[in-house]
């Protein structure tokens, strides 16, 4: 008789394990969850766009901030666009 009680419990676990997540969850907390990774996604998109910025920013200062030693360290004997 132990057997037999058993199988059953062993059919039940494999159907249960048969269903999936979104299976088990109803519609209102699937699409709660649904927007929630939205909000995540636009806010992270929105955090990247911001350190970018920041960071082009922080270049242009740099390059404002250097001296005439500096730029001509950089830039050097290139010339310019006038000379041929």
């Amino acid at each position: 008789m132990a057997k037999k009680k058993k199988q059953p419990a062993q059919q039940q676990s494999a159907k249960s394990e048969a269903l999936t997540l979104k299976d088990q969850l109803n519609g209102d907390v699937l699409e709660k969850l649904k927007l929630a990774k939205k909000d995540l996604v636009a806010k992270e998109q929105a955090a990247q766009g911001e350190r970018e910025a920041k960071l082009a920013f922080e270049r242009k200062q740099r390059e404002k901030n250097k001296s005439f030693e500096e730029l001509l360290n950089e830039y050097g004997d290139k010339g310019s666009k006038f000379n041929s």
